[in-house]
This record gives structure tokens, sequence and C-alpha cells, in this order.
């Protein structure tokens, strides 16, 4: 099979390089692989950093739009069989890649999302973050009558045919919750993987804020009723 990263940045001049690097030391077996980096309109030097990699297809925005915008270009672009979107931030570990694209591999799931909490020992991030991520996490089960862990977990993959043919609208932090709920609306089964976490706070680049996490409470509500 093919796998399609999906890697959008946004200001991370420091840790893009590293970040790719990394993708590129996982083993995906016999697997074929494309890094698709879309830089969404930074003003560092993220789009010059990641211009000096090799083996990427790097796409940018002229502006900035919205982490959803980017993961919406980098979906557009990707021709692999399986879809998976990385973080630039180096918050989640690639060496979990293979955790994550092995039950779709397999036939086993046609969605698979990475969870914080469960399986291995992460270091406890910011209350605020935590307590939102599991209020988010409890919105999604109660409105959808599934039962996740960690829906607002950064780490998620897809059969391509699946999330290509999902509309998505919310070009922000929303695009995650949005896609979610559609998912459960399809009755498509989510399973969940342990990975590894290393919190970063908003004074080494966190972006997420509470108005995220209000935008998100209120796209699982929205889409719980419309599509």
């Amino acid at each position: 099979m093919k796998i399609s990263i999906i890697i959008p940045a946004y200001n991370e001049e420091i840790t893009i390089g590293e970040l790719v690097s990394k993708v590129q030391m996982v083993d995906f077996e016999k697997n074929e692989k494309e890094i698709i980096v879309v830089d969404d309109g930074s003003y560092d030097k993220s789009y010059e950093n990641a211009s000096k990699l090799k083996n990427i297809i790097l796409l940018k925005h002229k502006q900035n739009q919205g982490k959803g915008a980017a993961v919406k270009t980098g979906i557009k672009r990707a021709s692999g069989d399986i879809i998976l979107i990385q973080d630039a931030d180096l918050e989640l570990d690639p060496q979990d890649i293979p955790l994550l694209i092995k039950p779709l591999i397999e036939g086993e799931s046609l969605a698979v999302y990475g969870s914080r909490l469960i399986g291995k020992k992460n270091p406890k991030h910011n209350f605020l973050y935590y307590f939102g991520g599991k209020f988010i996490t409890f919105i999604t089960d109660l409105l959808y009558g599934i039962k996740l862990t960690d829906e607002p977990c950064g780490y998620k993959a897809f059969k391509a045919d699946l999330i290509k043919k999902i509309k998505i609208n919310d070009n922000g932090f929303g695009f995650e919750p949005e896609i979610t709920a559609k998912i459960a609306r399809m009755k498509i089964k989510i399973k969940e993987v342990p990975v590894s976490y290393y919190p970063r706070n908003r004074m080494q680049g966190k972006k997420l804020n509470i108005l995220d996490g209000m935008r998100a409470v209120w796209t699982l509500f929205k889409y719980r009723f419309v599509y």
C-alpha cells in the first residue's frame, strides 16, 4: 500500500526539519510513502526550511487559513491508499505511525485515532488542555453513541477512499470534530491506538486555545443534526 503523510505547518521553523526527518526514518516495511508538507501561510522560516528537505511534496498557502484548510489541501494532493495526519510540532512521535496504519492495512478499520490516554505513561499536560480534551471526548461519545478516549488527539489516519469522500467545511481546528461527527454518523467504527505525547506550552508555540475548544463543542452539536 501507499501511505500519504500530511503535515500541516504554521510557524514551525524550529521543528519542521526534525519532524520530517523522524517521519522519513519510520519503518514502513514494504509500503510506499509520500510526505506532503503544507505550509499554511507561515511568516517565519517554516517554508524556507522545508524547501531544503528532500523527498517531500511541499505545498504553500499564500495566507494563513487554518489547520483544516491545510489538511484539505494535503488530501487533494494525496495519492496514497491511506492518509495520515501528522502535526509538525513534535508533540506526537512518528515512531507510532506503524501502530496507526496497521489496522488500516489489515482491513480491521477504516479510521484510526491515536490516544494519549491509553496504554502509555505519557506526562500530564496542562490541566486546561487535559480537561478540555476529556470534555470534548465526553460530548462526542454522548452525542454519537461511540466510545473514544481522546477525540482531540492530532494523530488521525484513514483509508483514502473514506476521507476523500467526506466534505470538510471547517478550515480551523474544528475540522477534527467535524470529521469525527461525520464518520460516526456513517456508523463507521473508529479504532484507537496508544500513542506517545510530549506536550508543549503556549510559550513554546502551542496554538490551541479555549475558543478552539468551544468551537469544537459547537461543531459536534451542529453535525449531530445537520450534514
